[in-house]
């Protein structure tokens, strides 16, 4: 149902997991547990598929606590579950233990945040697009707010379209080049002339070093690839179909160690 990080699994007031789309209630192209509040599938099957992850994350329904994603730079600080609309953002950060913050993915990096040692967590929605505008500075720049320190900071990255599956126009290569030479690095030629595939993975990786952060992990799982374990928005369009369901990737604070 879900996978796990060593890097976050090893202290005691973490609780995380990056759920597949196995182990829900929801039928057809959304099979079986998506969590996608903006999807077309059954509000009420998804719903459920939301209760179970909150019960396997041991935090109540409500509490499993997600934004509207914009593909923007904005990280939000919360210290209690939303009581009306979800704001606009991509990354929540939180000291506030009990509640899950979750992220929504379909390809892009959902990247989940801990300072362990003074119970401060983020996560992030990093596509392409939030990636290079700043999403995963800001998550960062949030936690510290709260007193978390950025050398302190273990971020992983959870399943996410792969380079062998994402290909590019030269637009697209050329907007990174122009933000930096170095980005050529991040890309490989395709099989059609004016393309290129790009490594996200790798990207977000580079950014979070740049911005100081010691410990990152990239769990390595390609949600393109892995029809039976991820959705993929990419796949989808490949094949035109309507829809497509929603990856959790989900942290909280565990009460009784804080």
């Amino acid at each position: 149902m879900f996978v796990e990080a060593p890097e976050l699994a090893s202290y005691p007031n973490l609780r995380h997991a990056f759920f597949t789309r196995e182990g829900g209630v929801s039928e057809g192209l959304y099979a079986s547990l998506n969590g996608g509040l903006g999807s077309s599938d059954d509000p009420e099957k998804v719903r459920e598929n939301r209760r179970r992850m909150a019960t396997e994350l041991e935090v109540a329904p409500g509490a499993l606590v997600s934004v509207h994603q914009v593909h923007s730079a904005d990280a939000v600080v919360l210290d209690a579950p939303w009581s009306g609309p979800r704001p606009k953002a991509d990354a929540m950060v939180t000291a506030v233990p009990g509640i899950a913050l979750a992220i929504t993915t379909a390809d892009c990096g959902p990247v989940l945040f801990a300072d362990p040692h003074v119970g401060i967590i983020g996560a992030a929605h990093a596509g392409w697009r939030g990636a290079f505008t700043g999403i995963l500075e800001s998550t960062i720049e949030a936690m510290e707010t709260l007193g978390a320190r950025r050398d302190k900071i273990v971020a992983v990255l959870g399943p996410t379209i792969s380079q062998p599956a994402y290909e590019v126009g030269s637009d697209f290569k050329l907007r990174f080049l122009e933000q930096g030479p170095e980005n050529e690095a991040f890309f490989v030629p395709s099989g059609r002339p004016d393309h290129a595939m790009f490594d996200l993975p790798g990207y977000i990786g580079r950014r979070l070093e740049k911005a100081g952060i010691r410990e990152f992990a990239n769990l390595g799982l390609c949600t393109y690839a892995d029809e039976e374990r991820f959705f993929s928005y990419r796949r989808t369009t490949h094949r035109n179909e309507p829809d497509y369901g929603r990856l959790i990737s989900a942290i909280t604070l565990i009460p009784s160690y804080l």
